[in-house]
């Protein structure tokens, strides 16, 4: 494992660069956000690199179009302006065609912490997970997101890609569509996805779990579970808890399961503050993990 030294949005501009001087099929779309990060690559690709503004419908459209004229677009605004204000262009455009696309989010769940709910994103895995074909990548740090774009931005699917200013403080060694194995144990099974590794780690210290990391939500890796799932399972998300009960319950049909979904508590967000004071607010630091972790596999302790 290393250390990351770039975070995500810093290094969605290195990798978008470096791809772009390498494959003349990426065109970078933007809706008003990040502008200045690609004043220079515009200035370069004018025909390549364009800001649309603060009209998300029709960055999906124009997006759908160049991908019919062979060209790979790459979508890029603020998670809920990105997801939910077009959804019916993501459905219709991308997925109904079955166009190859990438959607680049900031801001989720509540990087833009003190702007309210207009500018969180605690949604939009769920809201996306319900289109069929829709890929969905939830990287936990700057490199692991840049690996991961690499093997997928080419692919064939509409791919989300869901950053944030929460990062693991270590590299994982990640790959597309598998569940990475961070330790093994016997009492439960803990799916950490992306971000909430860096609280899962120590909620789990000197525990006797198994931690599987998740960054590709979908195509979700059932054959890794299968390999590793105990009696126990213990799904922790940085959006909207339980966004893969489903996949898990499917995964592990065969097999009696207790499922514990622990998340962004699925409720209008209201308060304001810093990304801390809302992960203390969520129940998502370290302490409150561990315990919720702890009276699910004990609840008569």
């Amino acid at each position: 494992m290393t250390t990351t030294t770039r975070n995500m949005r810093t290094q969605m501009q290195y990798t978008l660069t470096e791809l772009i001087e390498k494959d003349p099929r990426l065109m970078i779309l933007l809706a008003d956000i990040s502008v200045d990060a690609f004043g220079r690559l515009q200035q370069q690709y004018p025909r390549r690199v364009h800001n649309l503004g603060i009209l998300e419908q029709t960055l999906v459209g124009t997006g759908a179009g160049v991908a019919l004229e062979g060209f790979i677009p790459v979508l890029h605004s603020i998670a809920p302006f990105l997801v939910e204000r077009p959804f019916e262009q993501i459905k219709t455009d991308f997925c109904y065609q079955r166009l190859q696309g990438n959607f680049i989010s900031i801001g989720a769940s509540y990087d833009y912490s003190t702007e309210g709910m207009t500018h969180h994103g605690a949604e939009d895995v769920q809201i996306l997970r319900s289109l069929p074909g829709m890929q969905i990548v939830v990287p936990g740090t700057a490199t692991e997101f840049d690996q991961l774009f690499r093997t997928a931005y080419a692919n064939g699917s509409p791919t989300y890609y869901r950053l944030s200013e929460q990062e693991n403080p270590a590299d994982q060694p990640v790959e597309f569509g598998k569940l990475t194995v961070v330790q093994e144990g016997s009492t439960a099974t803990i799916i950490a996805v992306g971000p909430a590794l860096r609280q899962v780690l120590p909620a789990v210290n000197e525990l006797d779990v198994t931690v599987l990391y998740c960054t590709t939500v979908a195509p979700f890796d059932g054959e890794t579970l299968r390999r590793y799932a105990l009696e126990n399972i213990i799904l922790v998300e940085t959006y909207y808890a339980g966004g893969l009960a489903a996949d898990i319950s499917a995964t592990l049909k065969h097999m009696p399961i207790r499922l514990e979904a622990i998340g962004v508590p699925y409720a209008i967000p209201i308060h304001y503050g810093s990304i801390e004071q809302h992960d203390i607010a969520n129940g998502l630091t370290p302490e409150e993990i561990r315990r919720k972790i702890l009276n699910f596999i004990n609840p008569n302790a």
